[in-house]
């Protein structure tokens, strides 16, 4: 297990800034099973769901941005998790674009890749590894998200979310695998130790030209959506 608990770059768990959030939440001073369900909780709920500049960014800076996506939301909870000593690993994919449109609009959309990278995390609990990705999205912006699409029962793909039951999607950890987005799926890499090889040999695939204008528009428009939706009544 000691490959699932090293420190990386990426994973930057001694980071001060880290270790004083694991200090005041006193995640140290509870059961394993405990550690995982709040750190869980933290990283969905207390980092917003948004877009930071890169995939690439270390843990303490998406700490420091307080949003996220699937991809730099889950290396602030691995992060979190082997700061405690917990286990965990990464699993790569990509997803249809398909599930992005809402939160990505317009030209942003019309000329973003068909296939977007993804990841989510896997803990190990007990001999089992749990597949966790429903992190992704705070439960503000769900909430909201389903209450603007009210009549919408069964499957949904749209916003960041692809999942099966719109109203009843399996977020919350109970000792169980927890997703968000799995639904949209459409080429799997395999799992990896860390982020930052995953990232060594799979990345999202985009143009110069255009990885420019997403870090200098593209995801601003895409954050300011989401915070739309967040703040409708």
């Amino acid at each position: 297990m000691e490959k699932y608990l090293r420190e990386t770059p990426m994973l930057n768990f001694s980071d001060v800034n880290i270790q004083h959030l694991i200090s005041d939440r006193e995640w140290k001073d509870v059961d394993i099973y405990n550690r995982i369900k709040q750190i869980y909780n933290f990283v969905r709920d207390e980092i917003l769901f948004g877009y930071n500049v890169d995939d690439s960014i270390s843990a303490s800076e998406v700490l420091s941005d307080g949003y996220g996506q699937c991809n730099t939301k889950g290396t602030l909870f691995m992060a979190l998790l082997r700061g405690v000593n917990v286990p965990c690993r990464i699993h790569g994919f990509t997803i249809d674009k398909k599930l992005q449109k809402g939160a990505m609009t317009g030209i942003v959309y019309k000329n973003a890749p068909k296939n977007i990278f993804h990841s989510w995390v896997e803990v190990y609990l007990d001999g089992v590894w749990y597949e966790l990705e429903a992190f992704i999205l705070d439960k503000e912006y769900l909430s909201r998200l389903q209450s603007i699409n009210a009549t919408c029962i069964g499957a949904f793909c749209g916003y960041g979310v692809a999942v099966k039951d719109f109203r009843n999607p399996v977020i919350d950890f109970e000792r169980n695998n927890t997703y968000i987005q799995s639904e949209g799926i459409s080429q799997d890499f395999g799992i990896y130790d860390c982020p930052d090889d995953l990232l060594k040999e799979h990345h999202q695939e985009m143009s110069v030209f255009k990885a420019f204008l997403y870090r200098n528009l593209g995801r601003h428009l895409m954050n300011r959506n989401i915070r739309e939706i967040r703040n409708a009544d």
